[in-house]
This record gives structure tokens, sequence and C-alpha cells, in this order.
């Protein structure tokens, strides 16, 4: 069975090269679709083999399914620009594609955070939906916070092996990343006609940092569990505040 791998960029020089690579050896169809990047992700896709296609972001959910108008296999494999396949995770993606015995696969993904592997506070195993049959779902969810949906009585199974992720080098990318991600959000509530209430604002981030880091195991990350649960909850209130900020200036 032949495979589609699709991904969405935007400057990622840093990562693509090595998200393709992870790949290569599985694919015989790989869909980049960019939102005019102005670094080397154009270069480096086209000197990876990769198919390189441009449209303007109009939300992640959008670009996604995009995306995947685009593969040219009903199964497709969507990653992220910053994650790439363990050895294990490819081997279980090649065993599927001797013979799917599900619609659907989920898989584990494990981050990398600013140079420390977390398995705790809620960031692992972080299950994703990632290799199906795209003729029985799409994306969907509110963005950012995408998730893919399958048709009701359709067959997920699972695989062995992790989805690497690098997502943070340094905290100040983890800071300009909940910013971006916090505004889309926020205006997100906003048309849909949520409200920032004073629980939301103010227990939220408390009740999220405590989950994280206490809950959820968070301090055995040591200084990384640590920082990534006092940055969540800040994201928590952030959130909610910028909300608050959209609703003053009607």
């Amino acid at each position: 069975m032949q495979l589609s791998v699709v991904i969405i960029t935007r400057n990622e020089e840093r990562n693509i090269a090595r998200c393709i690579a992870s790949v290569r050896d599985l694919a015989d169809d790989i869909v980049v679709l960019d939102s005019f990047s102005t670094d080397r992700t154009e270069e480096l896709v086209r000197a990876a083999g990769a198919r390189f296609l441009q449209h303007p972001f109009d939300g992640h959910i959008e670009q996604k399914n995009r995306a995947i108008s685009h593969a040219r296999n009903p199964w497709v494999l969507s990653l992220d620009a910053d994650e790439e396949l363990s050895p294990e995770l490819a081997d279980s993606i090649r065993n599927v594609l001797r013979g799917p015995q599900a619609d659907g696969y989920t898989m584990n993904r494990l981050t990398n955070y600013c140079g420390s592997w977390i398995r705790h506070g809620g960031w692992y195993p972080d299950t994703k939906l990632r290799l199906w049959d795209a003729r029985l779902g799409a994306w969907t969810g509110v963005n950012p916070h995408d998730r893919y949906e399958m048709r009701p009585g359709s067959r997920i199974g699972h695989l062995k092996g992790d989805l690497l992720h690098h997502s943070y080098h340094t905290r100040e990318d983890h800071h300009r990343q909940v910013e971006y991600f916090t505004t889309i959000a926020a205006k997100a509530y906003h048309a849909a006609g949520r409200r920032p209430t004073w629980v939301k604002r103010f227990a939220s981030p408390a009740a999220k940092f405590i989950g994280d880091y206490l809950l959820r195991l968070g301090f055995l990350d040591g200084v990384a569990g640590f920082t990534i649960a006092r940055i969540s909850a800040h994201a928590t209130w952030l959130k909610y505040e910028k909300l608050r900020r959209l609703y003053a200036e009607q």
C-alpha cells in the first residue's frame, strides 16, 4: 500500500529536513504545504525531494485539510515540521503498509523541551491520531487546537514507537509560542461567544499548574517540569486575559 505524508510549514528551516528524512523510506509521496516562508524552508524541502506547495495561512485546521487534498494516496500520515518518527514507529508504520487492520492509527508523542525528554506533566504519552485512510475523516476542532476525527464506526489501532517532537529549544521559544497560540485561541473563543469569567481567568491557571506539576507528576521532570507547568499556567491566564480585552474593545 502506498503512503502520502503531508506537512504544513512556515519558516521551518531548523526542522524540516529532519522530518522529511524520517519518512523518506516509507512514503512515495511527501507534500509540504507552506505559508510563504521567508527562510530556507523551500530550498530544503526541494533538496529533500518533496513536493512544495504554498497557500496563505488561514488556520491550522483549514491548512491541514488543504494539505490532505493534495495527497496522491488515500492513506495519509500527517506530521508537524518539528516531528520525526522513531525507528520503532517507522517499523510499525511499515507493517501497516503491508496490510492495514484498521482505518486509522494512533501513536504516542514524546516531546523534547530545551534538551530534555518530558515524560510527565500530561506531556506523555500525548497520544495522536496521525495515520489514516483520509477518505474516512477530516481535521476539526477549534483553532489552534486541531484534532482529526474519523467517521463513526471507523476502526482505530495503536502503533508501537514514539513520534519524536522537538518542541522548544529555549524558554524564549516557548514564550513566543504562547503569545501566538493564546491570541488565536482568544479570537476563536470570542467568535464563539465564550466569556472570560472570574473563575476562568484566575482559578483555571492555578488548577492548570497544580494539575500538571503535582497530579500529573511534572515534578519528576525536574527543572524542565516546573518551567513547563509555570508557563502553561501563564498561558491559561493569558488566553482569558486576551479574551477579556477583546470584549473591552467592543
